[in-house]
């Protein structure tokens, strides 16, 4: 049996191969700024791009009293985010010149037969974080 950590490991890099796919090249994972954690920092020529992950076993269903994994990013988590973001984007604003930042939320489904590890579908929400 998979544990949760190896399961939200899995998750992220199931979303940086999705990112890769899309053009973005991946900078950084897991970063650590202050109280924030990003899972994913990523970019492209036009945007860099800081990504939260949320990996589930299955789609929820309608009546979930949970919903969907994004729904996890609550208010408080969000302006972590922000935060984090910001402190990313001053302290390395040299190389990041001229990128325009995003904040996304990438929900990861994985088949619920914990002993093989399989993609059931990938839901990017870009800019789903805003002031």
């Amino acid at each position: 049996m998979i544990s949760n950590k190896e399961f939200g490991i899995k998750g992220e890099e199931s979303a940086a191969s999705f990112l890769c796919g899309k053009g973005f090249q991946i900078i950084e994972r897991n970063v650590r700024l202050g109280h924030s954690e990003i899972d994913i920092i990523a970019k492209n020529e036009k945007i860099i791009v800081f990504v939260e992950v949320k990996t589930r076993h299955t789609y929820p269903a309608l009546h979930n009293k949970f919903g969907r994994p994004a729904t996890a990013v609550n208010y408080k988590k969000k302006i972590k985010l922000i935060e984090g973001a910001e402190k990313y984007i001053k302290k390395n604003k040299e190389t990041l010149s001229g990128l325009q930042p995003r904040i996304d939320v990438i929900e990861v489904y994985i088949s619920p037969d914990s002993e093989k590890y399989k993609v059931l579908n990938i839901i990017h929400m870009p800019n789903a974080v805003t002031r």
